[in-house]
């Protein structure tokens, strides 16, 4: 996801300490193992033992895997595991492509996830939510999300929603969430 990317570039430093709290595949594990290296720390969440075995075999053949935490447990449970403050959390909502399983994220357990968030998030942090909706229950979990992001306060957080006008009401889109860094 490009554009979730070109903000993420802007945002995390070498050192720093983020979440891909859906790891996937790992694309996003190893593009933010890449933007902390070596003296940072990437947590990356997923229920699915299939996910997180082809997350470690990229991370392993990137040399990236030292810095990254694969955890085999939900979302939901992140502040579980991570304790210190992080500079960025990305979410890919929906479901792992190709999956034969059906395995969807699921609204009571993203907003879990989402409070978890952006109680670790640091100042000037951000929270990047790639939203896929073509999937049942996707249409209801991306109004509960926006419904979420929409609720918090203007005072500590910049909250966008990002979708392409040239592809169908369907198609994945953006939710970014900025901590406002104080004195701003």
């Amino acid at each position: 996801m490009g554009f979730s990317h070109f903000f993420l570039r802007r945002v995390i430093r070498p050192g720093d300490r983020v979440i891909d709290a859906t790891c996937g595949r790992g694309q996003d594990t190893l593009f933010l193992a890449g933007l902390v290296g070596s003296c940072g720390e990437v947590w990356a969440f997923d229920v699915q033992e299939e996910a997180l075995a082809e997350t470690a075999e990229r991370l392993r053949s990137a040399g990236c895997s030292p810095w990254v935490n694969l955890v085999h447990a939900g979302h939901e449970s992140l502040a579980s595991y991570v304790r210190e403050p992080v500079r960025a959390v990305v979410f890919n909502l929906g479901y792992l492509p190709g999956d034969r399983a059906g395995l969807v994220t699921r609204p009571d357990t993203t907003l879990l996830a989402l409070d978890q968030s952006v109680r670790l998030l640091l100042p000037g942090g951000m929270v990047v939510l790639a939203i896929y909706t073509g999937h049942q229950g996707g249409d209801e979990e991306a109004a509960c999300v926006e419904a979420w992001a929409s609720g918090l306060s203007s005072r500590e957080f910049n909250v966008w929603k990002s979708r392409q006008l040239n592809r169908s009401d369907s198609a994945p889109y953006v939710v970014i969430v900025g901590k406002v860094p104080p004195g701003k």
